[in-house]
């Protein structure tokens, strides 16, 4: 099938059925074990952090590895993840290589310092997958979500939230907060937000990044209400949610309640922010299918099998075309959580409507 053919639309059984048919067959693969000639048994998964979203440690890593023990029962999963911090990662990487792992499931803390580590890697045999963000250097794959789309989607969620809240987005002042500058895919996100936005609303009157981190977040919007004052802005563009928790905290300390603010990673916390009104929106995308097609490719990879089949796109980075996989996002607002997140299994009404939250789920629909 040609790769440009087949478009993967999150959440569908489809999806599941494409992975698991292009792994058909491979299971079984085995060669020597040993560092020398290389290790057919072994992925590395090297994840960027824990502290901004809890996705990564709850839902990519146990994701990945029980979809790789599914197509490969003998194979294993070497997993780290490096807490923020690029050098930490780097030896993460570098000790991988060095025992051989001929497989490496990368999801860089900072993507555009990577090319040395990925050609010095690709010069041993070594195939590095960009997983989720797109890493510099020669990646043999590439899998993620179409991070423009997921910033238009933020953008024109946010427009919608001014617009519900009674307040007039053509004439709206904006502040955003973006994600780090060494991430890619924040690069990708801004974009996409400001292709909306910048049209959409009356103005952005305070940009900055909160590098993914909740506490920068907090005293970035603490220095736009300082700037603006309280009633210079109407709305608030977070990259993802743990800098809108935070952001949210803050807004409240300084008196200002009810202010459309949106994030992305449809977090739990966030989850019951919608619920309660406390935060407009958030961006869904579906862990399952990107991790297992994550781990689909690193088996295919594994065991020298072509990945273009899987794939369903290219994308173009240092003059090379690089097989891709990317999924679609979806906006999850009050409307829709029911239909979304708890629909696909992502989280159980229980995890949701605990105690503290049972009257805004009832109110919801959600029971």
């Amino acid at each position: 099938m040609n790769a440009m053919m087949r478009r993967v639309v999150v959440g569908t059984a489809a999806v599941s059925m494409a992975l698991t048919l292009a792994a058909c067959g491979k299971a079984g693969s085995s060669s020597s074990n040993s560092a020398s000639s290389g290790d057919n048994k072994t992925i590395g998964l090297l994840l960027p952090e824990n502290s901004s979203s809890i996705r990564y440690e709850s839902f990519d890593k146990p994701l990945i590895e029980a979809k790789v023990k599914d197509l490969c029962p003998d194979c294993t999963v070497k997993y780290n993840n490096a807490n923020g911090d690029a050098a930490t990662q780097k030896q993460q990487f570098d000790t991988l290589v060095s025992q051989g792992v001929k497989v490496i499931l990368l999801d860089a803390v900072d993507a555009t310092g990577t090319a040395s580590w990925v050609t010095d890697a690709q010069k041993k045999g070594v195939k590095v997958i960009a997983y989720d963000r797109l890493a510099s250097g020669p990646v043999a794959a590439y899998i993620s979500f179409d991070n423009e789309k997921v910033g238009e989607l933020q953008g024109q969620a946010l427009i919608d939230a001014i617009n519900a809240s009674g307040g007039n987005a053509k004439t709206a002042n904006i502040v955003m907060i973006n994600g780090s500058e060494t991430d890619p895919n924040a690069g990708q996100f801004k974009a996409g937000a400001h292709k909306i936005l910048d049209s959409g609303v009356g103005k952005v009157v305070y940009e900055q990044s909160g590098e993914w981190q909740p506490t920068i977040a907090s005293q970035k919007i603490g220095a736009a209400i300082t700037a603006l004052g309280k009633n210079g802005f109407q709305a608030v563009y977070s990259a993802n949610d743990g800098m809108a928790a935070a952001i949210i905290t803050a807004l409240k300390t300084a008196g200002i309640n009810g202010m459309p603010v949106g994030g992305q990673d449809a977090a739990p916390d966030a989850i019951q922010r919608i619920l309660t009104g406390d935060q407009a929106y958030t961006i869904y995308k579906a862990y399952k299918p990107e991790a297992e097609g994550a781990a689909t490719i690193a088996v295919d990879l594994l065991h020298g099998v072509d990945v273009t089949g899987t794939a369903t796109a290219t994308t173009n980075s240092g003059g090379q075309s690089i097989p891709s996989l990317l999924l679609t996002p979806v906006v999850v607002t009050k409307k829709n959580i029911e239909q979304t997140v708890i629909a696909d299994g992502l989280y159980k009404v229980s995890d949701i409507c605990t105690a503290q939250y049972a009257d805004a789920c009832k109110a919801a629909g959600i029971q």
